[in-house]
This record gives C-alpha cells, structure tokens and sequence, in this order.
C-alpha cells in the first residue's frame, strides 16, 4: 500500500467541535477502512497544521476519494502528501539512474 501524509487545519465549525475531534478521528478511520485503507497514526500539533494523519491507501484514487469524504463533513481542510519509504525511494533513484 501506497503511504500519504495529510495535514489538516480545523474550520470554523471543526475548532467549535474540539472536545469531539478524537471521536471524529475514530470515525474516520472507520471510513478508511470502507475503502480499503488505513489510519496509521494521528498527531494533534501545534504550529501551521492542527493534526497530521499518516494514512495507508491502495492508490492515489482511494486516498483523494477518503479525503473529499473527510472534507465534506466540513470540520477540516485537507492537504495531503504522498509520501515514499526507504525501499521505494531507492527503486526510484534507481529508475532515474538508467
């Protein structure tokens, strides 16, 4: 499975709802599940983003389908990253190396 960063920035109505944000990260890993993926871990941060989820997906459809899911709930603003392990990231240099 593919591996995505998706930093998060609460909306209006997601910092009016904070005491739920922890519920609302159990829900979402349950939508993720629906689709095929998963919720690694969750981080609530301090500085430019609010949280930062590490999310394992099958392909790039399902990751950006999971995050117009979250998203249309209203509570955050998504920006996601895919991101490439160790052993990925050597295939790559390979590849680019010829």
């Amino acid at each position: 499975m593919a591996t995505y960063i998706t930093l998060l920035n609460w909306t209006e109505q997601g910092v009016s709802a904070y005491k739920d944000t922890t519920k609302r990260t159990e829900d979402f890993s349950a939508a993720l599940n629906k689709l095929g993926a998963r919720l690694v871990d969750t981080y609530w941060t301090d500085g430019p983003y609010d949280l930062v989820c590490i999310i394992e997906a099958p392909d790039d459809e399902t990751a950006t389908a999971a995050s117009l899911q979250l998203g249309a709930l209203g509570n955050v603003r998504t920006t996601t990253l895919r991101a490439f392990g160790r052993e990925e990231m050597r295939g790559i240099i390979a590849k680019a190396a010829g």
